[in-house]
């Protein structure tokens, strides 16, 4: 970057599991992350919105980690920016921001040191990053995705089809992943594998055909993880109850919660929104959207940036 270049880098949140999918089906939302990058002496982040207001201002931001460590690995230095953060995506609460921030970070390298990295190596290293390909995955490509890694590659499947709108329920409290995945268990027995990845597989075969009645129903007989995450998120089964009733296709856990977003017929959104507000008044009720473009990269020229 030169004198004068902004850059500004735009990356949505995302859902992920979808019931049974779990670690592997991801959802871009029309929640982002977005980065202000202009040239500087030193790093330094400065958040500019509620949701990123504790975030590390220094090196020891994960943005900046992810970036120099993606860097590193092809060779390359960063200059140092000035980078304003600002965010809709709740923190903690099962709507992506990790990987928000990852995918982020692996943009800013691959822009900064001019890295010229292909789709599938984004992916790939914000996937191994994250752990998991399904959030890193949606963020960067938008839309549905079901995703595979391996060690050396992420699989990853994007279904562009998605006739549906999305009601989030959002808890007021702070659900880390590593407390959820705690309560998971070490084990199912074959049976119950068998069982479960049956119920995954229909979830994917009636996305792929847009068939979202059988799909909401399949989400809600997860067994690989919403049983036993329910304990930390007393609302979940009384908004699959209530939505239910107002018409909804199925209620699910967003990624490790606290999170709970609803399946509704396209155009019913607001009205199941509005409905669900009145019942879950603690929560923040909010109609969201699928976001279809993933990330977004644009530069600007500015005058006398000072």
């Amino acid at each position: 970057m030169k004198e004068g270049d902004m850059l500004i880098i735009k990356v949505p949140g995302s859902t992920a599991n979808l019931g049974p999918g779990f670690d592997s089906v991801g959802l871009a939302l029309n929640r982002y992350l977005t980065l202000t990058i202009t040239p500087s002496t030193e790093w330094y982040f400065e958040p500019v919105s509620k949701e990123v207001e504790n975030i590390p201002r220094g090196k020891e931001n994960l943005i900046y980690d992810v970036a120099a460590t993606v860097a590193n690995e092809y060779g390359k230095t960063l200059s140092p920016c000035h980078v304003k953060v600002e965010s809709d995506i709740p923190m903690a609460r099962g709507l992506g921001s990790s990987a928000a921030a990852i995918s982020a970070g692996v943009e800013l390298a691959n822009e900064l040191a001019q890295l010229n990295m292909t789709k599938e190596e984004k992916v790939h290293w914000a996937s191994a990053r994250e752990g998991h390909p399904d959030n890193a995955s949606a963020s960067l490509l938008g839309g549905l995705v079901i995703g595979y890694i391996s060690e050396d590659r992420t699989y990853v499947e994007k279904i562009e089809a998605i006739d549906v709108d999305i009601v989030a329920v959002i808890p007021p409290y702070y659900l880390y992943t590593s407390d959820s995945r705690n309560v998971l268990p070490e084990n199912l027995s074959y049976k119950e594998a068998i069982k479960g990845n049956a119920i995954s597989n229909m979830v994917v075969a009636s996305l792929m055909k847009n068939n979202w009645e059988d799909a909401g129903k399949m989400m809600e007989l997860d067994l690989f993880h919403q049983p036993y995450r329910s304990q930390l998120v007393p609302e979940l089964r009384e908004v699959q109850q209530t939505a239910k009733q107002l018409g909804a296709y199925g209620t699910v856990l967003s990624g490790a919660g606290p999170t709970i977003l609803s399946f509704v017929p396209k155009g019913f959104g607001e009205f199941v929104a509005s409905k669900l507000q009145v019942s879950f008044s603690h929560c923040e009720v909010t109609p969201l959207t699928v976001e279809k473009s993933g990330v977004e990269i644009f530069y600007k020229h500015v005058e006398n940036l000072t």
